[in-house]
């Protein structure tokens, strides 16, 4: 099956003349001729829009990972990019008689015993899974998410072929091996297998869910735990208005600069508060209640981040805020995205040259996109490696920008964020962030310090001094050892020095 599907993508690529990629190279100048033999296709189209066409060809697998690579522009010409996040998950659905198969097959029993009202055509179809509505018994209305039949088969010889791609581009580009093409397919293929469990994805929402309990500013459905499999995941139904649909909103009487503002907050606060945060915050996931509050949907691409990315993160935002452009050298080099032999003046004189020209505009008409390609773009200068666990960062934040524009134009993303970040600091250090490392810790303190005199009458009981007492045993054996060796080194110096005045006496 791998083989056939290796013909089908080298039919579709000579197809929309996608070998120019690799003939453009130099060690393929010998055999450019051979696109010639090819002369009746149309090539009229800009390389871009071919590329994007035959990824929508050969299928959801490389749609989404065209998807994921719009966002690496470190890693694409910026036509490219451009192009490919236009790419759209639209999959024609699978039938209903393979829905009800399946869910019966699941719960092993018939279709009408678990749900009181199933609707067998989708509301949503997408690469991996598509979405029913659904009723329950006891009147809660459900939305069924199902994978497709044989799904996994697909991304399994798909991502083999990827894996292929990486190695090539690494063979072929000398840049290849600085931007961690495999590592890039490695996570796509995380993620994807996160996918393909709807337990995780459940568990996924569960955790948002509790993130943001009580909050005004983003709801999460409730996950039926007791209808939940790795093949089907039943969630609360959420009704609202598609984020994009803004004229719609505001015939609903939605604040639209305040729901721009708003998920501004979302996004930093998944970030930098929870480090757990949506990673595909496209407008297809998300939809506007009535009073204006974000409803989040589809979880199964989520990132994290640790308390280390998270704090230089926050320096590295911080410091942009304030044109620091030398604490930003400093914070790279510091934690590791930078060699360590990076000439801090010369880094920051570049990063110097980045932001200025930008921030000599308005702040309402910089573009976090561009900050960030101009930045990958210095980072080949410095020999910076790519970090794996901030692509998915990098993404959900162009995504986050895109929404935020669209909604209100004239939204300043860095005044918005940044009261928030510097709040977010204050907290990690000085007095603030150590009455709360006190107060963490302080439940700790009270079950040890009733047991520390115990704990001390243990460590200095017989059975614990009589390791301690055989190391100072050897440890005297040793020092005995070595006073014998030297008085012998000493007899010896001494009958040689006594040789030497013998013989010279003898003369």
């Amino acid at each position: 099956m791998r083989f056939f599907r290796l013909i089908k993508i080298l039919a579709v690529s000579l197809r929309f003349g996608l070998e120019e990629f690799v003939l453009g190279h130099e060690r393929f100048r010998g055999v450019r001729w051979l696109s010639a033999l090819l002369f009746w296709r149309d090539l009229s189209a800009p390389r871009a829009v071919r590329l994007r066409h035959a990824l929508e060809v050969l299928g959801p697998i490389f749609v989404k990972f065209g998807q994921v690579l719009s966002t690496r522009r470190d890693l694409l010409p910026t036509d490219i990019a451009d192009e490919l996040a236009q790419l759209q998950d639209n999959v024609p659905p699978f039938p209903g008689s393979e829905v009800a198969a399946i869910l019966e097959r699941v719960y092993g029993r018939p279709l009408a015993q678990v749900f009181a009202r199933f609707e067998r055509d989708p509301v949503a179809s997408a690469s991996v899974a598509q979405v029913h509505l659904a009723q329950l018994h006891d009147g809660r209305e459900a939305a069924v998410k199902i994978l497709r039949p044989g799904i996994a088969a697909v991304i399994r010889h798909d991502l083999a072929l990827l894996d292929a791609g990486a190695t090539l581009m690494e063979w072929l580009w000398a840049d290849g091996k600085r931007l961690r093409p495999h590592e890039v397919v490695v996570q796509f293929a995380r993620h994807l297998d996160d996918e393909l469990d709807l337990m995780r994805e459940a568990a996924n929402a569960s955790q948002l869910r509790r993130n943001f309990t009580g909050s005004p500013l983003l709801a999460v459905p409730e996950v039926y735990w007791d209808y939940c499999a790795t093949e089907v995941m039943v969630m609360q139904r959420m009704r609202g208005t598609p984020v994009s649909q803004v004229d719609a909103l505001r015939a609903q009487g939605v604040d639209i600069p305040r729901l721009a503002r708003a998920g501004v907050e979302i996004f930093f606060s998944q970030v930098f508060r929870d480090g757990f945060f949506h990673a595909d915050m496209h407008p297809g996931n998300i939809f506007v209640s009535p009073a204006g509050q974000y409803i989040a949907l589809d979880f199964g691409i989520m990132g994290t981040l640790g308390a280390t990315d998270k704090h230089y993160l926050a320096q590295n935002f911080i410091a942009f805020f304030r044109r620091d452009y030398r604490r930003v050298a400093i914070a790279h080099v510091e934690s590791g995205w930078a060699p360590p032999d990076t000439r801090v003046d010369e880094f920051e004189t570049a990063i110097r040259a980045v932001c200025e020209p930008i921030f000599d505009k308005p702040l309402k008409d910089i573009s976090f996109g561009r900050v960030l390609l101009r930045l990958f773009q210095t980072s080949r200068r410095f020999n910076m490696e790519i970090q794996p666990q901030l692509v998915l960062l990098q993404k959900t934040l162009l995504n986050i920008e895109g929404l935020g524009r669209e909604l209100d134009p004239d939204l300043d993303l860095w005044a918005t964020a940044k009261p928030y970040l510097e709040r977010w600091m204050s907290e990690q250090v000085g007095w603030r962030a150590l009455a709360r490392h006190i107060g963490e810790e302080a439940p700790q303190w009270a079950v040890l310090l009733p047991q520390i005199p115990r704990l001390i009458h243990r460590a200095l009981s017989e059975d614990n001094l009589v390791p301690l007492q055989k190391q100072i045993d050897l440890l005297q054996q040793e020092q005995q050892r070595l006073r014998r060796m030297l008085a012998l080194v000493m007899i010896f110096s001494l009958l040689g020095a006594a040789a030497i005045a013998l013989l010279i006496w003898c003369r």
